[in-house]
């Protein structure tokens, strides 16, 4: 009987020893499953990617409306655009779209400037300028435009640097229609100017962007 009881006592001391250790193992805790979290973190926007070409101001850019913009005038009531003619991609909380026409001095017939642009742009601006293109393009087929879309050519983009652009959508000789974009850090913008050359609508549309695209 001793032997026996002194057999049980060894063998639950070793048993005993063995918890122990096991309590106390990392490896062991690590095969634990997680505890459920106690509540879901908002999810981050993703971070903007600056465009390939360096803006020269690097204050954050908002897009607001304007009654003139490089001495064109904001068509109101009637004649002026009523709804969102594109695409603009996804929208997100604090992002700006602005869509508006604009008239040159002393224009009361034809077609207007038709203006696209968004600001706060989550992914690479470049790109949003590429989509607003496409659907810019698209518009400008099924309202009047003909031809095949040139590629685009930078020009000087103004004192918020970034990159501007404009391709034409040639009818004849004496008649093309002519799209430009620009992108910078937050914003991208494109806008359609009827029958003109692409070097006059770079010069007017920089014009425009000084009036459209605040730099804070």
């Amino acid at each position: 009987m001793p032997v026996l009881r002194s057999r049980t006592l060894l063998a639950t001391m070793a048993l005993a020893t063995t918890l122990t250790l096991t309590a106390c193992d990392p490896a062991a805790e690590a095969e634990s499953p997680p505890a459920a979290p106690t509540a879901s973190a908002p999810v981050s926007a993703p971070a903007r990617s600056d465009v390939s070409t360096s803006p020269t101001g690097s204050g954050k850019h908002t897009l607001a409306e304007a009654a003139t913009a490089g001495g064109l005038t904001k068509a109101t009531g009637a004649s002026a655009v009523s709804d969102v003619p594109i695409d603009p991609g996804e929208m997100r909380d604090g992002m700006h779209l602005v869509v508006a026409d604009y008239n040159r001095a002393g224009q009361t017939s034809g077609r207007p400037i038709l203006f696209v642009g968004v600001d706060g742009v989550p992914e690479d601006p470049n790109k949003r300028r590429e989509h607003l293109w496409r659907g810019l393009i698209d518009y400008a087929l099924q309202n009047g435009s003909t031809g095949t879309p040139t590629t685009a050519k930078p020009y000087q983009p103004g004192p918020f640097g970034g990159a501007l652009e404009c391709l034409s959508l040639p009818e004849s000789a004496n008649a093309t229609d002519v799209i430009c974009g620009w992108a910078d850090t937050t914003t991208a913008a494109v806008a359609l100017f009827p029958r003109t050359t692409p070097a006059d609508a770079a010069r007017l549309f920089a014009a425009m962007r000084a009036d459209l695209d605040l730099e804070h």
